[in-house]
């Protein structure tokens, strides 16, 4: 099969959806599901909610940013200490790398809203719980990225510095920081959007900021306000993706000199100190007190037995099956989707609408909407995650084939093909290795995100441990955490392997990043 072929073989999971759907739907809720669209047209513009939203705007903004910054401190440590090659300069061997590798592997395999709860029930109500929160996990994404990153480059400067008598410290940067800088800073500001979306996926379960007005607009009906706060949350996202490719595109380009870069960057640096003072006020940010309210739960039942009785294969099972229809759903949907809408002129922007509405729909929200007219179960949540992941990978898709080569495309135009034949056989063709492999990572992301969509009921590990840490059920959630662990680890290997298998031999094309976050 082509890789075009491959490309637009997910499709299929609409037969299992389809069949899900007769016995799901009702129409109790259409009506409200019809407001809350036409309210996107009139968005509340009464003061008191504009100022709720963005106060509400300023706070995640604030998370996202710290929990950003630490993240990246955290990553860039760790990625040095688990690289193969950094240890094999400094100690002469690589085991303690390896070591450190395997135990970083233990913060990212637990979504953020599972730290953000965790964390609540130590720290208390506190802004610093969503900073940690998020600043746990995705430090340990970026020391991942950094390690293979790293390893990855040439070492011949490397062993000249060291042979000519340079200190090591020295000599690693020196030879190395140089040539890995840009993909750092690309895939820095990469993870700044991710953090926007997460500090909102944890407002909306008690956390604070913008999330916390949306969902209790949503709760309450009061569709205007909702729209106020997303319209807001929209120009932000809208904004911070056109500064960071806009970023992207000076640094990397050729003509750049170093001298340029460097008061690029001092500049951006200035700006960020000056946002992270008013940031930190705002939140209320005090190491002092994260120590004092560190409250341990009393006699954690960490080996008791019988908080290991539970029925793990349904909830296994059912995890997984959700994992893969909403991973398939999310593949299929932007591709199919150009394929039918190409010969329309104005296909492109109405696709980036549409991702940008996608993404910025936090999967619990667009649950909580689906129930409008299905009933709680699988459907809404695979309908959820499907359609929140399909806004991320049809971003990186219209990238990627704005980035490639276009010769090939012109030449099937002037032989007479038609706009869709082009887009399968010298579009589709030319980037579906690196779109598979992204979709390979966004499946492993998907299994970690099945925790948030348990308010709709759809069953598996993310409801038990939701209504465990809720209740303080410390005895089922320590079990459900290790199982929870373990499973997305697996998941994260078994993603490995299948993009290691699609890209032998190819490069990653330009527009899709190996190995990035969530």
């Amino acid at each position: 099969m082509t890789p075009a072929g491959q490309m637009l073989l997910p499709v299929l999971v609409l037969l299992p959806l389809l069949w899900l759907l007769p016995q799901s739907i009702h129409s109790g809720g259409l009506d409200l599901l019809l407001q809350f669209w036409l309210a996107a047209l009139q968005p509340s513009l009464d003061p008191q909610v504009l100022l709720s939203a963005l106060r509400g705007l300023g706070i995640t903004l604030a998370i996202a940013l710290w929990s950003w910054l630490l993240s990246l401190l955290l990553g860039c440590a760790g990625g040095l200490l688990s690289s193969g090659l950094v240890s094999q300069l400094l100690w002469g061997c690589q085991w303690p790398a390896a070591v450190i590798k395997r135990l970083l592997a233990l913060p990212r395999s637990l979504h953020e809203l599972l730290w953000g709860l965790i964390l609540l029930q130590l720290l208390g109500l506190q802004s610093s719980v969503a900073v940690l929160a998020i600043a746990l996990p995705y430090g340990a994404l970026v020391a991942r990225v950094t390690a293979d990153q790293l390893d990855a480059l040439p070492v011949r400067p490397l062993e000249a510095l060291s042979s000519a008598g340079a200190p090591a410290w020295s000599a690693l940067f020196t030879a190395l920081l140089p040539p890995l800088w840009p993909q750092l800073l690309s895939y820095g500001g990469y993870r700044l959007e991710c953090a926007l979306r997460s500090a909102t996926l944890l407002g909306i379960f008690g956390l604070g900021g913008i999330g916390a007005d949306l969902r209790l607009s949503l709760q309450s009906l009061q569709f205007h306000q909702v729209w106020t706060s997303l319209w807001c949350l929209a120009l932000v996202m809208l904004l911070l993706e056109r500064v960071v490719r806009w970023l992207q595109q000076r640094w990397q380009h050729p003509l750049a000199s170093v001298g340029q870069r460097g008061r690029e960057l001092v500049a951006l640096l200035l700006c960020l100190g000056v946002l992270l003072i008013p940031s930190a006020q705002l939140l209320e940010l005090s190491w002092q007190q994260i120590g004092t309210r560190w409250q341990w739960p009393q006699a954690l039942p960490l080996w008791d037995i019988a908080g290991w009785n539970q029925p793990w294969l349904p909830l296994i099972s059912t995890t997984l099956l959700l994992t893969l229809l909403s991973a398939l759903l999310a593949l299929a949907i932007t591709p199919w989707l150009l394929v039918l809408l190409c010969p329309w002129k104005g296909c492109r922007p109405l696709l980036q609408s549409l991702g940008l509405l996608a993404r910025l729909l936090p999967p619990p929200l667009t649950a909580l909407l689906m129930l409008f007219v299905l009933k709680p179960g699988l459907l809404p949540a695979v309908l959820a995650l499907g359609l929140h992941n399909a806004g991320i990978l049809g971003r990186l898709l219209l990238e990627s084939l704005d980035a490639r080569d276009c010769r090939a495309s012109q030449a099937l135009q002037l032989a007479g093909a038609g706009p869709r034949r082009s887009l399968l056989v010298a579009g589709f063709n030319a980037v579906a290795r690196g779109y598979l492999s992204f979709g390979a990572y966004r499946a492993d992301v998907i299994l970690r995100e099945s925790v948030v969509v348990g308010l709709v009921g759809a069953g598996g590990l993310g409801v038990l441990l939701l209504e465990s840490l809720s209740s303080f059920a410390w005895i089922d959630v320590v079990p459900v955490l290790v199982v929870y662990a373990v499973l997305t680890l697996m998941g994260e290997a078994a993603a490995d392997a299948y993009r290691r298998r699609l890209l032998q031999g190819h490069l990653p094309l330009e527009g899709f990043k190996p190995a990035i976050g969530p």
